[in-house]
């Protein structure tokens, strides 16, 4: 009898030591993130300490005021009421809301500032690589475009070293953002991509064809920090230390002879100044427009980087319009159509034509770094098809050599492909949409015949007069060069 009367103490000991330790696991789990009202949805920080409803549902003390003020300006009885539930108060005020799920979703989860400790730095200086060596790591990825990955390798340095600095001392630096200029296709979001992971901090890519001015159907200006919160897994410290890359920027241009309120142009374009300037912010967490049911959260962009891209169509014809001004006669005389040929005519430009194009000078003011990236010729575009790291032609490799089949390349082939990509005008895009095109009858007949060992395209298959090359396992097909 004792000794059943041991096991049973012995097993009382052990559900409750398992119920403090699941208790203190849970407890340290949410202690990360904030309490939420299920009620107006505002954090703790915001609206006060919480107080805590049956079903894991936490209220504000404005809204339990103004449920209790409810109450008493009724005049129905509840004390009937009240002992038909139970007595639970949480469930007569709040209805179905107790058995809602137990936990807010992550997403609209949003996690502590930590007043107490020093903010400190994302990347730390010491492990911070120089120009340099970020351009070194680029251009393992990005062909070309040499004057665009040094000036962004700068750029990102002074950023993170001013952030680094902070305000302390006389000289307070002050934050360049960015704005690039190049033709589609040309590597603009594809470079931003890349420096977000080499440095390994939170990026948020959107399109600024989706914003309007508040109160009109579509994005806020804030729905762009917002992406870049939920980026850094809603951790207001991380995120206030990002990159955020508008791309289609171009897109809010002022619209010319209109007689309508331009929503999605130049009232855009007011809109994003603060962003740009850094200034406290609101923005809803899991959600890209406010609404009663998410919790806002307090956002300074003053040490967010802003990356603007755009490919500014008929921007070409300013530029060359500003420089056939200077245009004179005689033996020193420019020609009208000296600048019709350039590809890189982007390099010319200058915040006038920009103006002229568009862009406010409020907006242009606050991106002091213009860069302009050069138009792919067809060297270009073959050193793209083949010398990158995660290049496609080593993708379609890959893809072959898991079915034990070796692709290969013509260099005549290439070259053919790279004239079709450029007839498209849709710069490095055109390159997978071309391949996927003449891959797709490889791809699909190869798994067939277990016997094939090796494929090799041809100029002929690329110019539809021919078919590629298919070797025989243990039949070796002669080398190529290039």
């Amino acid at each position: 009898m004792s000794s059943m009367d041991n096991n049973v103490d012995n097993i009382d000991e052990k559900e409750n030591k398992e119920n403090v330790e699941g208790t203190t696991k849970d407890s340290s789990d949410n202690d990360e993130y904030e309490k939420v009202c299920a009620i107006c949805r505002r954090t703790e920080s915001r609206a006060g300490k919480m107080i805590a409803m049956p079903g894991n549902m936490n209220v504000c003390p404005d809204c339990m005021q103004k449920s209790f003020d409810a109450i008493n300006s009724s005049n129905i009885n509840y004390d009937d009421m009240f002992k038909n539930m139970g007595g639970d108060l949480g469930s007569f005020m709040f209805g179905d809301l107790g058995n809602m799920n137990n936990e807010i979703p992550k997403k609209q989860k949003l996690k502590k500032k930590k007043s107490d400790e020093p903010k400190k730095p994302l990347i730390d200086m010491k492990d911070m690589p120089a120009p340099h060596q970020i351009k070194a790591m680029l251009d393992e990825y990005v062909v070309g475009q040499e004057y665009a990955k040094k000036a962004l390798s700068v750029a990102v340095y002074n950023h993170y070293k001013r952030i680094a600095a902070g305000t302390t001392g006389e000289v307070e630096i002050e934050k360049s953002n960015v704005l690039m200029i190049g033709p589609t296709g040309s590597g603009k979001t594809y470079l931003v991509q890349m420096l977000a992971k080499i440095l390994k901090v939170p990026l948020a890519i959107t399109d600024a064809t989706s914003l309007t001015e508040a109160g009109y159907i579509g994005d806020d200006v804030e729905s762009v920090v917002s992406k870049l919160l939920a980026a850094a897994d809603n951790d207001v410290d991380k995120a206030e230390q990002g990159i955020i890359f508008i791309d289609e920027i171009d897109k809010i241009a002022k619209k010319k002879e209109t007689r309508s309120r331009d929503v999605s142009g130049e009232s855009v374009q007011q809109g994003l100044l603060k962003l740009l300037e850094g200034s406290e912010i609101e923005v809803p967490v899991g959600a890209t427009s406010k609404n009663a049911m998410v919790p806002l959260a307090t956002v300074n962009t003053k040490n967010i980087l802003f990356i603007c891209g755009g490919a500014f169509p008929e921007l070409d014809n300013i530029i060359k319009e500003r420089l056939n001004e200077q245009s004179t006669i005689g033996f020193i005389g420019e020609l009208k159509d000296k600048y019709d040929d350039d590809p890189n005519i982007f390099r010319h430009v200058q915040s006038e034509d920009l103006r002229n194009f568009g862009m406010i000078p409020e907006f242009l003011g606050r991106l002091p770094i213009v860069l302009s990236l050069e138009g792919l010729t067809k060297e270009m575009l073959v050193k793209i098809m083949k010398e990158p790291k995660n290049a496609i032609l080593k993708q379609y490799v890959k893809l072959l050599a898991m079915d034990e089949v070796e692709l290969r390349f013509a260099p005549e082939a290439l070259e053919m492909i790279a004239e079709k990509a450029m007839e498209r005008k849709t710069g490095a895009r055109a390159l997978r949409s071309i391949l996927e095109e003449y891959m797709l009858d490889i791809m699909y007949e190869i798994p067939k015949d277990s016997n094939i060992g090796s494929v090799t395209i041809t100029k002929e298959y690329i110019d539809k007069t021919g078919a590629p090359l298919i070797g025989l396992r243990g039949y070796d097909v002669p080398q190529l060069n290039g």
